[in-house]
């Protein structure tokens, strides 16, 4: 029923209870989870983990506070080879982050530059952060726009305006759990912009909703997110979930409607 498109369940903070975690997401009838991987040490965890259930998928990419100089060819030429893994459904978490003193831009625009080719080269829908960064952002994807880049804004935080131009670009615009916060501007986005153009995410284990704030966030938490968007659009929340779900499942070239499974059997 609910879709979380951009959670870390691969990181760290899950390898204590991840089972549990992933029973508990189950139980709340998550049905599709794409983890997606930052550098390729990470992109090859979260692939490994999509191999053992049927409901997690994987994308493979460079996070902008990973690029410390610009990619070299070695790491172009991992990344492609591991996005030809069966599971892998989209380039990301690709981006720029201006947000701290000590960004180098000019390594992440080149370096967020050749991820998009490699998406727009293997025909994968691309994964983009941009915080504090949305000139830069979209004057990039304008420039390298072509007639199959598209993809998801992740934990977008710009405006409506923004939000417009992402979607014009061929982006959907994934909503996190701080939707949910008192000064969350994004209820006014989400009012704004068609509900086929919204997705969901935790991006766990940050950014908890609420009435989890301050504490890790998991993947079970997307439905607070899905009710939220369902009460800002005036729709039912199974309808909600619905439309998400399938257009999660159209852009990410994910067919069936997979129901909250478990663990594959080897």
């Amino acid at each position: 029923m609910f879709v979380d498109v951009h959670c870390h369940l691969s990181f760290p903070e899950f390898d204590n209870d991840r089972s549990e975690v992933i029973r508990r997401l189950q139980e709340q009838g998550i049905s599709l989870l794409i983890d997606p991987g930052t550098d390729t040490e990470t992109s090859k965890r979260s692939i490994e983990l999509s191999a053992l259930y049927d409901l997690i998928y994987s994308t493979v990419g460079l996070h902008p506070h990973d690029v410390k100089q610009a990619v070299p060819d070695q790491t172009l030429c991992e990344l492609e080879s591991l996005a030809a893994s069966p599971k892998v459904v989209g380039i990301g978490e690709i981006g720029l982050d201006y947000h701290y003193h000590d960004h180098n831009a000019e390594s992440q625009l080149e370096a967020c530059r050749s991820m998009l080719r490699l998406a727009k080269k293997l025909d994968l829908p691309a994964v983009i952060h941009s915080r504090d960064a949305w000139e830069d952002t979209l004057r990039l994807l304008k420039e390298e726009k072509a007639t199959n880049l598209r993809g998801i804004m992740h934990c977008f935080s710009g405006n409506t305006e923004i939000a417009l131009e992402c979607i014009r670009l061929g982006f959907k615009i994934s909503i996190p759990g701080t939707v949910t916060y008192k000064k969350s501007t994004l209820p006014a986005v989400v009012h704004d912009i068609a509900i086929e153009d919204l997705l969901t995410e935790t991006d766990a284990p940050y950014l908890s909703p609420v009435p989890f704030r301050g504490k890790r966030n998991e993947p079970s938490h997307v439905r607070f997110v899905t009710g939220k968007i369902a009460e800002i659009k005036a729709l039912p929340l199974e309808k909600t979930a619905e439309i998400i779900q399938h257009t999660a499942r159209e852009l990410f070239s994910i067919g069936g409607t997979v129901q909250a499974a478990g663990q594959k059997e080897h």
